[in-house]
C-alpha cells in the first residue's frame, strides 16, 4: 500500500461514518480541495461514498464542492460517477482553494450546517490559508483534514495552537512515513471530542499490512509505528512520561485528553499504558488504591 492508497482508505473510512451522522441535521457539506492533486482520483473515491450512500440523501440536502486549478480536467471524471438522489448537488470549483475556498463556501450556504473539509495540500509549501480554515471552521460542526507535504509546518505543536485560534479546539496529527525520512503530514481538527475519537480509530483500523507507517510528530525518537489496532505503546509512553515532567501532575482523564489531542493515540491507549507505569512504578498514583478512574491524579515517580 503507498501513501496515497492509505489517505485514500483513511477518508473513505471517514466519509463513511460522517455522511450518516451529519445528515441527521438535513443539510451538510463536503467540500473537497486540491480536487485535481492526483488527477481526481480522490475526489472520485469521496464522491463514490456518497453513491454508495444515495438512500442517506433522499429528503436531505448535501452539497459536494471540489475545488481544483484543472477543474476541467477532474470535472468530467466526477460528473460521469452521479449520485442518485434529488438532494445531492455537486460543484466543481476552478482555481487555487485558497483563493477560492472562502467565496464558494459563501456561496453554497455551508456556514451553521455540518461541514468537512478535505484539502490535499501536498504540492504546496505550507498549510491551507488561516482564511481558508476559518471558512471551514464556519460549519456547525466543522471538521477538517488536512494533507500536507513533508516539511510544510516545522512546528507542529505551534501549527496545532494556530488551528484552535481558528475555531477548532481539537486538532490532532500524523505523519504517514516510509522511512527514515520526514513523511506527509495528515491533520485533523474538528470541535467535537467524539469526532476524533471516531477519527482516531479509522486511523488504526486501516490495513495493517501496510507499506506505510505512522510516526508521532511529538515523539523525540521518530519511533516509526507500525499500523495496528493495538499500536506499540513505547512513544506513547515517552510523551506521556515527559508532559508529567513538564506539568507536574495530571489526573487520567486530563492524560486521556493529552493523549487523544496531542499524539496519534487514542485515549484508551493512555489508560493502558498509565495502569502499565503505575504498576512498574514509574509514576505515583492519588488515592494509591482502587479503580484507575479520571479523577486519579499521576505524579513522576
Amino acid at each position: 500500500m503507498t501513501v496515497g492508497d492509505l489517505k485514500r482508505e483513511v477518508l473513505v473510512r471517514h466519509l463513511e461514518t460522517w455522511a450518516p451522522a451529519a445528515l441527521h441535521k438535513r443539510r451538510a457539506t463536503y467540500v473537497h480541495g486540491g480536487a485535481d492533486a492526483d488527477g481526481g482520483a480522490l475526489a472520485e473515491a469521496a464522491l463514490r461514498v456518497f453513491a454508495e450512500q444515495s438512500d442517506l440523501v433522499r429528503g436531505r440536502e448535501l452539497t459536494m464542492v471540489a475545488v481544483g486549478e484543472d477543474a476541467a480536467g477532474v470535472g468530467p471524471r466526477l460528473e460521469a460517477v452521479g449520485v442518485d438522489s434529488p438532494g445531492f448537488t455537486l460543484h466543481v470549483v476552478a482555481g487555487r482553494v485558497d483563493a477560492r475556498l472562502a467565496a464558494v463556501l459563501k456561496a453554497v450556504g455551508a456556514a451553521r450546517v455540518p461541514l468537512l473539509g478535505f484539502i490535499d495540500a501536498t504540492s504546496a509549501s505550507g498549510p491551507p490559508s488561516p482564511e481558508s480554515m476559518a471558512a471551514l471552521a464556519a460549519g456547525k460542526p466543522a471538521e477538517a483534514l488536512l494533507v500536507l507535504a513533508a516539511g510544510a509546518v516545522a512546528d507542529v505543536d505551534a501549527y496545532r495552537a494556530e488551528l484552535r485560534d481558528l475555531g477548532f479546539p481539537l486538532v490532532a496529527a500524523v505523519e504517514l512515513a516510509t522511512g527514515e525520512e520526514p513523511g506527509e503530514l495528515l491533520v485533523y481538527a474538528t470541535a467535537l471530542g467524539k469526532s476524533l475519537e471516531s477519527f482516531k480509530e479509522t486511523l488504526w483500523a486501516v490495513d495493517e499490512f501496510a507499506g506505510v507507517r505512522y510516526r508521532d510528530p511529538g515523539d523525540p525518537e521518530r519511533h516509526l509505528i507500525d499500523i495496528s489496532l493495538t499500536p506499540h505503546p513505547g512513544p506513547l509512553r515517552r510523551e506521556l512520561l515527559a508532559h508529567l515532567e513538564s506539568v507536574g501532575e495530571a489526573t487520567v482523564a486530563e492524560l486521556r485528553t493529552f493523549a487523544l489531542t496531542e499524539t496519534v493515540y487514542r485515549a484508551a491507549d493512555a489508560s493502558q499504558v498509565l495502569q502499565k507505569l503505575v504498576a512498574s512504578g514509574a509514576v505515583t498514583r492519588s488515592p494509591d488504591g482502587g479503580r484507575l478512574g479520571g479523577d486519579v491524579t499521576i505524579r513522576p515517580a
